[in-house]
């Protein structure tokens, strides 16, 4: 092959390999640009099957009537709602500031598994842990811990964090337009994040930051925070341990 030739067709190889490289122009787009996410039965990286986890004692919370999704059993308080994708099982959060939360019983001691994805760095989320009570007021947030989706803040207020009381160790998420797993336990008063696969926090909670108080057990729910962003959930799996 001559000279001149070799140098055009590295060139060409080198461009393919730098397009393929670029980072997805979706962390950038509005919700409308997301990529339609695999149904429950897809692939679920860092997370079990259902199969598997309902066979280790897990509940699916978002079921399946007829062979569609339904939000019977949950109810939603404040401003906003999520939106149900009833063939995908794919919740997305509008507006804000509210809480969707599984009404049929409390959980004391339990681990919660979920996927979740966010649109944009600075999206804003959470699930909350043992709301003590029916939510008729915004005082619920004062008395129940919310683990932080929030790729952009820093410390107490990062994705992982048990928001205004314990950091994460370190910084587990994918970012926007990936879909992430967390596994959530609480036991007694300790409670132990796992993001990805990875620990981020291990810790005995105590009444920190706007916690005034916390509960012996309580219902558990996810956060629609405001009208600007919005943060998707699927493959919400819980197992009471008490």
């Amino acid at each position: 092959m001559r000279p001149r030739t070799f140098v055009l067709l590295a060139a060409a190889v080198t461009l393919f390999a730098a397009s393929a490289t670029e980072p997805p122009a979706l962390a950038r787009a509005t919700s409308a640009a997301l990529p339609a996410p695999a149904g429950p039965s897809g692939e679920l990286p860092q997370m079990q099957s259902p199969e598997d986890l309902e066979a280790q004692g897990y509940e699916r919370v978002l079921r399946q009537r007829r062979g569609r999704f339904t939000k019977a059993g949950w109810n939603h308080y404040g401003p906003g709602h999520f939106e149900l994708d009833a063939e995908t099982g794919v919740l997305t959060s509008s507006g804000g500031m509210g809480l969707l939360w599984y009404s049929v019983r409390e959980y004391g001691d339990f681990v919660l598994e979920l996927e979740y994805m966010t649109e944009v760095e600075n999206a804003n989320s959470g699930v909350f842990l043992r709301v003590p009570g029916v939510p008729s007021s915004d005082d619920y947030i004062y008395h129940s811990w919310e683990i932080q989706i929030d790729d952009r803040s820093e410390g107490i207020h990062h994705t992982g964090a048990v928001y205004d009381a314990e950091p994460p160790t370190k910084s587990a998420s994918k970012g926007p337009g990936e879909w992430n797993h967390f596994k959530l336990t609480f036991v007694g008063n300790h409670i132990t994040v796992e993001l990805n696969g990875e620990t981020v926090v291990d810790w005995d909670a105590e009444p920190r930051g706007k916690v005034e108080d916390f509960a012996a057990s309580g219902y558990v729910g996810i956060q629609n925070h405001d009208r600007q962003t919005s943060t998707r959930f699927r493959n919400i799996f819980i197992k009471a341990l008490d």
